[in-house]
């Protein structure tokens, strides 16, 4: 199910099936950053992508054998069984140049840079480090990578939370988290979800993205240019922040 803008055609998902996995371009809140698209992974390793290809983010239908996949400003990633990335769209910044990561278990993309995990806990990075976002160099213990416009954090085998970058809007400021299970970033904030079902978000609020502090008992979180969603243990989704497109249009949603 897909909503929200639908001017390159990324919303158009109704046909798909045998999806297991999916991603949305994250394109952050302003007047210059064009369109986005959607990509989906199927149960036999290939890939299917709709929207916006100007950058030819959407030319996956080629990849074989992948087991996860990631969306970004301009570009597509996703990790091949053999622990190898591949990348397809927008390099201007060397966004796209993942050739030579091994071992990798899970991939996020920013606007202008891409995070990887490695089987070992660290992680790597390639594109912009126009604000440090790409400093990652020194962590270990990760279990999980997210990225936003110009951040990266980590989540750590104990519950902690590390970051690197920021704009300025304080989605950095994550250093006394405990006890969380999941990560997600947008553009300028960043969200987490705890052990007990509880969600905490920093960063820019100018929408409402981070007014989360009353949700209970969700299972999953997702984190969009300045809009947050959860998932529910009900199978029920909640959604705050900028909804000029519709895209927090999920209460009829269900599991």
């Amino acid at each position: 199910m897909a909503t929200g803008h639908n001017g390159a055609r990324e919303c158009e998902v109704l046909g798909w099936s045998g999806v297991v996995g999916v991603a949305a371009g994250n394109v952050h809140t302003a007047t210059n950053t064009g369109r986005s698209h959607t990509v989906g992974l199927r149960s036999g390793g290939t890939v299917i992508a709709t929207g916006w290809n100007g950058d030819g983010q959407c030319e996956v239908q080629e990849w074989r054998d992948m087991t996860t996949v990631a969306a970004g400003w301009r570009r597509t990633l996703g990790i091949r069984r053999n622990g190898t990335v591949i990348a397809t769209g927008r390099n201007v910044e060397a966004q796209c140049d993942v050739g030579e990561w091994t071992e990798v278990v899970a991939i996020a993309c920013g606007d202008w840079h891409s995070v990887g995990l490695r089987s070992d806990g660290t992680a790597v990075t390639a594109g912009s480090n126009q604000r440090g976002q790409s400093e990652t160099h020194a962590w270990n213990g990760l279990i999980a990578v997210s990225a936003g416009y110009l951040h990266t954090v980590g989540l750590r085998h104990n519950g902690t939370v590390v970051a690197a970058g920021a704009s300025g809007a304080g989605e950095c400021s994550v250093s006394s988290w405990r006890n969380v299970a999941a990560i997600a970033a947008g553009s300028r904030h960043t969200v987490s979800l705890t052990h007990d079902g509880n969600v905490l978000a920093t960063g820019d609020n100018s929408y409402g993205q981070c007014d989360v502090r009353d949700w209970r008992n969700v299972v999953a979180v997702a984190a969009g240019s300045a809009h947050t969603l959860a998932l529910c243990a009900d199978g029920s989704f909640l959604a705050v922040g900028h909804n000029a497109n519709g895209q927090c249009d999920v209460s009829g949603w269900r599991r």
